[in-house]
């Protein structure tokens, strides 16, 4: 194993805003199924899962082919909104620069999110950020959090230790997810699930904003010692 050190990133409601665009998106898929309207506060709840997964959170009283069919209708209405230019989900303030900081010390980046590859990469398109990321892990290709395996297979693309990585997100999901695969898990307050979700589920840190995201990433993996 390297000495590297992987930091690995959530996507929606840690790099970007898409509570808006994932919220209506899911309200046009009800829709056109005959569902009705989903509430708001529930769909964000589910962002972070794969998007099947998400479907049978909210329905749980429809079938697995039910969940299949709102999945696909949620993609349709997702790619269409994307046309419009006034669907762009913005950065959260201060992720660039903490990019830079990171990249600049050393430390490798990746993602794994809930979205599809595709998804990723209209993320990493619309703002520039080709080449950022060497591993990138997306719900296409591994199951969906909070198992282990998003985790597991970036650090080991890397070849780094997974007690070398620190998981940034902003669901219980994200911290699920670090605590099973002996990462370190650090949630982050401007997102979808709570402070005391994100710290019962294993956060061992939050943050509140990307400011000083590398100093508590550093203490995260190399705790002051008292001598």
């Amino acid at each position: 194993m390297s000495h590297h050190r992987l930091a690995v990133f959530d996507v929606d409601g840690t790099l970007v805003d898409s509570q808006h665009n994932i919220v209506a998106a899911m309200t046009e898929a009800w829709a056109g199924m005959g569902l009705g309207v989903p509430s708001a506060a529930e769909v964000r709840r589910i962002i972070g899962l794969s998007l099947v997964e998400a479907c049978a959170v909210l329905l749980p009283w429809a079938s697995s082919s039910t969940h299949r069919a709102v999945a696909e209708s949620y993609k349709s209405a997702f790619r269409a909104m994307h046309l419009l230019p006034e669907t762009m989900e913005p950065l959260f303030p201060g992720v660039r620069e903490a990019l830079d900081r990171l990249e600049a010390e050393g430390w490798l980046l990746g993602l794994a999110t809930g979205k599809s590859r595709r998804g990723v990469q209209r993320v990493i398109d619309e703002h520039d950020l080709k080449g950022r990321f060497v591993t990138i892990q997306t719900a296409d290709d591994n199951p969906g959090k909070p198992n282990p395996a998003m985790l597991l297979r970036a650090a080991a693309e890397c070849g780094v230790d997974p007690a070398a990585v620190v998981m940034i997100g902003d669901t219980s999901y994200d911290m699920m997810m670090a605590r099973s695969a002996r990462a370190a898990a650090l949630g982050v307050s401007w997102g979808y699930h709570s402070l005391d979700e994100l710290r019962n589920s294993g956060a061992r840190m939050v943050v509140d904003s990307f400011d000083n995201l590398h100093d508590i990433m550093t203490i995260l993996l190399d705790p002051p010692r008292c001598d």
